[in-house]
């Protein structure tokens, strides 16, 4: 079934898509329908009044896909040709990859890889096959990556592994690796599948890892397992990471005086690596210690960037610089690590080297970047003079096939084929060729890709479309209503919907403000809002006026900004748990949210404000001034309608 969604953008693009071919919207949305529903009877009687219309390509390779597994290489090959570089042939090459690779036709699938832009983890598999097809046996060697990547296997891949097998590619320990990485994520499932490629002698009992995965303490308490086979020894380090889910310090204790205690030092180092990651997202002081429990374990990116955290958290500023060394060397030009060693190093009296990791970062939007530049002595500035295309050049735009394809389907509300097309057609244009594309969304009234594509400039900028200001007048009479700084507000809209009206989330937020229906309800009671109802809430208006107020009673709650940011995103209550036991720097505590999602979400709504203070006012406070301090946690209260 169709979500039918963003109609309120209908206007502008059929002011857009004037003297373009279109056929009857029932028409497009019928052949998408039977798409979906793998009807191709359905999906032919509707793609033949698509003929000549800008969806036409679409219905054509719907018809394909539909059809792929009796279809030959000429038919595919000439719709290749008539849509060479375009979103469509990239999609159809690769479902032809993966058909050519099921049917194990190896010399087509190299001749059609090339061609191949985006890196998909099947069509990767037969590359690899295809590559031993021909006797290029070094592939075996780079293939062993597929058994460390934490996920189910599809049909290229484990056809792949079971090949890796038969050749003696892959040893016992290389499956024990993939068996335990998987179980560490809690993917069980997947993970009993990987025992699987072990030899009989060497599994454990299925009865043993349904013990493990749902009755953890039953088998830590068991005094018959023989710990002489790994199999017995894996599943005592999968039941301690599973009882760390409900009881970290149950797990601790059987890891340092039960049964974990007669693990080797080894698996037992693995198992504190993996307990000190969970109790450092806790905030809890004794993580560091726990971490050098780990001794020796190789810590991955992620958990060295809870250590680090933690050692942000404590103020330990040499501790942080050796956790960030180890780190892989794209984890360690991220934005936030380069940042957060120059602050070290500053703090260590190394004022020369911290410059250097300011300057590598700094002048840029982002939120790392701002609290660089003002690092040294400089503040976020909006770059000048604006590039605002002109009529033809938004002409060129609005010819394009692709950005017209997009636009129709974001008209007729399929936003995931709309998105993906649009992002394949501007991966490659030029400065000025963006900014047409986005002036071209911005009329269509498709707002997040207007802001997005203008994001994408790397020299000729305009800072007024990547941070937009649509229903201007709305958010200024709610942010004065509240005393709520029109800046941040727009900072969290444009954060949250990136200004689609009828934006919803996975979770079922709507609107602008992405309101979830409990929080809609509870604020239009608390305020006594008139005529509320739940079809009303993407409403402009009414969105707006309780995303407003409930912003403001976040702020009220939390006293800080970044927390009221936080307490929008991930509740009040939690915002409440992760405040500090002691005043911490706004910076410190936004980098320590155990939450990602929430993380990234502060992040970006603070840097968004100084971006459309500078738009709105002229002038901004400092992100580091507007990060602050974080006050110390407060007595517990009673939970609230967050």
């Amino acid at each position: 079934m169709i979500y039918r969604r963003f109609l309120n953008i209908a206007l502008g693009c059929a002011a857009l898509a004037a003297g373009a071919a279109r056929g009857d919207d029932s028409d497009a949305l019928g052949a998408y329908d039977a798409f979906r529903a793998g009807d191709p009877e359905r999906l032919e009687r509707h793609a033949r009044a698509l003929a000549g219309t800008t969806l036409e390509p679409w219905a054509e390779y719907w018809r394909l896909r539909l059809l792929i597994e009796q279809a030959d290489a000429a038919e595919i090959d000439a719709y290749l040709q008539r849509h060479a570089g375009t979103y469509l042939a990239e999609q159809m090459r690769a479902d032809w990859l993966r058909e050519l690779g099921r049917r194990e036709k190896w010399l087509a699938f190299e001749r059609e890889l090339g061609p191949l832009v985006q890196d998909d983890a099947e069509i990767r598999c037969y590359a690899w096959r295809a590559r031993l097809a021909r006797g290029d046996m070094p592939a075996l060697l780079e293939a062993r990556a597929l058994w460390l990547e934490p996920r189910e296997l599809d049909e290229g891949c484990r056809k792949l592994a079971d090949q890796m097998l038969a050749l003696g590619a892959v040893d016992e320990a290389l499956v024990w690796q993939r068996v335990r990485l998987l179980l560490a994520r809690s993917l069980v499932s997947a993970g009993r599948r990987a025992l699987e490629d072990l030899p009989a002698a060497a599994r454990p009992a299925d009865a043993l890892l349904n013990q493990a995965a749902t009755a953890p303490r039953r088998l830590l308490a068991r005094d018959d397992l023989d710990l002489e086979r790994r199999g017995a020894r894996e599943m005592v380090v999968f039941a301690l990471l599973r009882l760390a889910r409900s009881d970290v310090d149950a797990a601790a204790e059987a890891l340092h005086a039960g049964t974990g205690a007669r693990l080797p030092r080894a698996d037992r180092e693995y198992v504190w690596a993996q307990l000190a990651w969970r109790i450092a997202q806790d905030h809890r002081p004794e993580a560091l210690e726990w971490y050098v429990r780990a001794g020796e374990t190789a810590l991955d990116d992620g958990q060295l960037a809870w250590k680090a955290r933690a050692a942000l958290r404590a103020g330990r500023w040499r501790t942080l610089l050796q956790t960030i060394e180890p780190m892989s060397p794209q984890a360690k030009l991220d934005l936030a690590w380069t940042y957060w060693a120059g602050r070290a190093y500053e703090a260590l009296g190394e004022p020369e080297v911290a410059r250097m990791h300011y300057e590598r970062i700094a002048g840029g939007p982002l939120y790392y970047s701002v609290l660089a530049t003002e690092a040294l002595g400089g503040q976020a500035a909006i770059p000048l003079p604006y590039h605002v295309p002109g009529e033809d050049e938004v002409d060129v735009a609005r010819r394009n096939p692709e950005l017209a394809r997009a636009l129709e389907h974001y008209r007729l509300g399929l936003r995931t084929e709309a998105t993906r097309e649009w992002m394949f057609a501007v991966r490659l244009m030029s400065d000025r060729q963006l900014l047409a594309a986005a002036e071209l969304a911005r009329r269509a009234a498709v707002y997040d890709r207007a802001i997005g594509t203008a994001g994408r400039t790397d020299h000729v900028h305009d800072y007024r479309m990547r941070y937009l200001t649509p229903y201007r007048d709305v958010f200024r009479e709610y942010a004065q209503a509240h005393d709520l700084e029109e800046a941040w507000l727009f900072g969290t809209v444009r954060q949250e919907s990136r200004f689609i009206i009828d934006a919803r989330s996975g979770a079922g937020a709507a609107g602008l403000m992405q309101l979830l229906p409990h929080t809609a309800r509870w604020m239009a009671q608390r305020i006594g809002y008139k005529g509320y109802s739940p079809k009303r809430v993407t409403d402009v208006e009414t969105n707006i006026t309780l995303g407003s107020r409930y912003l403001q009673h976040m702020l009220e709650r939390t006293g800080h900004p970044v927390l009221a940011s936080t307490a929008y995103n991930a509740g009040l209550n939690r915002a409440r748990r992760w405040r500090p036991e002691r005043a911490l720097e706004g910076a410190v505590f936004i980098e320590s949210i155990p939450y990602d999602e929430t993380r990234e979400y502060v992040k970006r709504v603070m840097a968004n404000t100084v971006h459309y203070a500078l738009l709105l006012e002229g002038g901004s406070m400092p992100l580091t001034q507007r990060l602050g301090w974080i006050a110390a946690r407060e007595a517990p209260a009673a939970a609230e309608g967050d």
